[in-house]
């Protein structure tokens, strides 16, 4: 079922909890990712990336949080380009990241408060956040969001959730990863009302994901961890299915499965009451 992205994080945000954002290359993703939510009768978020935003895949991911029985929101991610999110909103998205983290703090506030007239809920991106969002490599943290900025940027953008750098990065962390604890708690004081966002979570201890929610992260991206998991499923369940015939749909019923694992975990993990 369709829900507003701001509302349903606030929401849970009031319960100590938040909700994953599991990033989808393909429907067999969404449909793992949405079944294993509505097995937990938990919401959760389809992430889009830019390098798959065509609008019939876009439609098709509609199709699916549309026909849930939990509420589920597709959301673009990491968008920079005006077109491609009018593309995508048109197409079903309710949701879009407008990332003008490349940009100084003024022409980011201005990219978001422009894609805000586009009609749909808008995430923006304040600090740099390093890595690949599609390719998982070790990353060193930098780029950390400075607190004293986060007043100012979301009174002139508008927008509707944060996220912020702390630690954090896409890919896989190059040491031990160490969320910047303090940090976050002075960007939640300067945000007021406004959710935050976590990237890069794969790779995370369970315990920091679990405090999600009480620190004021309200929603949390899961990229890498999701794709090793279907990665590996599928490295080592080629062989056996070239054995037993070509059997394509053993295989892609056993990655399907893999990916529901990791967003059963996800899941779980950031709803802390359930445990």
């Amino acid at each position: 079922m369709r829900a507003a992205l701001d509302d349903l994080v606030t929401r849970r945000l009031a319960d100590q909890a938040a909700i994953p954002a599991f990033t989808c290359y393909g429907a067999d993703t969404a449909l793992a990712v949405t079944g294993a939510a509505e097995d937990l009768g938990l919401p959760v978020i389809l992430l889009v990336p830019p390098t798959s935003a065509e609008p019939r895949f876009i439609r098709t991911l509609r199709a699916i949080a549309d026909a849930a029985a939990v509420p589920v929101c597709v959301q673009l991610d990491h968008a920079k380009d005006e077109t491609l999110i009018r593309a995508a909103i048109e197409a079903g998205a309710d949701a879009v990241l407008a990332d003008g983290s490349h940009l100084p703090p003024e022409e980011n506030a201005a990219f978001v408060r422009k894609v805000l007239a586009f009609g749909a809920v808008v995430e923006a991106e304040l600090g740099s956040i390093p890595g690949d969002e599609d390719r998982a490599t070790a990353v060193d943290v930098a780029g950390k969001t400075d607190p004293a900025d986060v007043r100012p940027f979301l009174e002139a953008s508008g927008a509707q959730l944060l996220a912020c750098s702390a630690g954090n990065v896409h890919g896989h962390y190059r040491g031990t990863p160490a969320l910047d604890w303090p940090r976050l708690a002075r960007i939640r004081s300067e945000a007021g009302g406004v959710p935050l966002v976590l990237h890069g979570a794969s790779g995370l201890p369970r315990e920091d994901l679990r405090a999600c929610g009480a620190a004021g992260v309200g929603k949390v991206n899961v990229n890498t961890e999701l794709r090793t998991a279907m990665l590996a499923t599928l490295e080592a369940g080629v062989g056996p299915a070239r054995a037993a015939g070509e059997d394509v749909r053993a295989l892609t019923r056993a990655v399907q499965a893999a990916a529901a694992d990791v967003a059963r975990a996800v899941l779980e993990t950031l709803s802390p009451a359930r445990g």
